[in-house]
């Protein structure tokens, strides 16, 4: 089957002629039990850092459930490394090592060779493709917002006040860390 004619770009499209499609978020994750088998082997970022381990937990569910789509496994801060930002995944959610306090701190963050240093991703996206040919595969990255607030916040958060705090402080700067954002997840999402 053409991709063009599967059930979900036809709704993507709005010509959808009969069967809904069916996807799941985060349909590779934490509820499997063939998932949370490769998560006691490797931690997260390892996992999100390997091509093999991407297309398998992505075909995992697609094998159980026969889904209309797939969703690439990744994380919405995958490309906040190589940009300049150290983070970390222990559990109870990612960390940025060093937070943007101030205004001079997002100059520590630099476009980057988005095809080079996040490779894993485009490989991951190839094996996937050789595994699963006739399934839509669905990409996505984080907001700029988004990324920027944890950028500031240093992790998640229900009220994100230090992100909140700076976007009012410094709207000059705030305007400099959101394009920035902005233009690196274009380039993501266009890679």
């Amino acid at each position: 089957m053409e991709l063009n004619n599967t059930s979900y770009i036809k709704a993507c499209y709005g010509k959808n002629d009969g069967q809904i499609p069916i996807w799941i978020m985060r349909q590779a994750g934490r509820y499997l039990p063939e998932y949370l088998e490769v998560r006691r082997k490797v931690s997260f970022i390892e996992l999100c850092k390997s091509p093999e381990l991407i297309a398998e937990v992505v075909k995992q569910p697609i094998d159980r459930f026969d889904l209309d789509a797939t969703i690439l496994f990744s994380d919405i801060l995958t490309y906040l490394e190589p940009l300049g930002a150290g983070v970390t995944f222990p559990e109870g959610g990612p960390k940025i090592d060093k937070p943007i306090g101030r205004p001079e701190d997002i100059k520590r963050l630099q476009p980057f060779d988005i095809r080079d240093k996040l490779s894993f991703v485009f490989e991951g996206i190839k094996k996937i493709k050789e595994l699963l040919p006739h399934k839509p595969l669905i990409g996505f990255a984080g907001s700029p917002f988004t990324v920027a607030c944890y950028l500031i916040q240093g992790q998640g958060s229900k009220t994100f006040d230090k992100a909140k705090q700076f976007l009012h402080r410094y709207p000059h700067a705030s305007d400099e860390l959101l394009t920035l954002m902005a233009d690196v997840t274009a380039d993501y999402l266009s890679a």
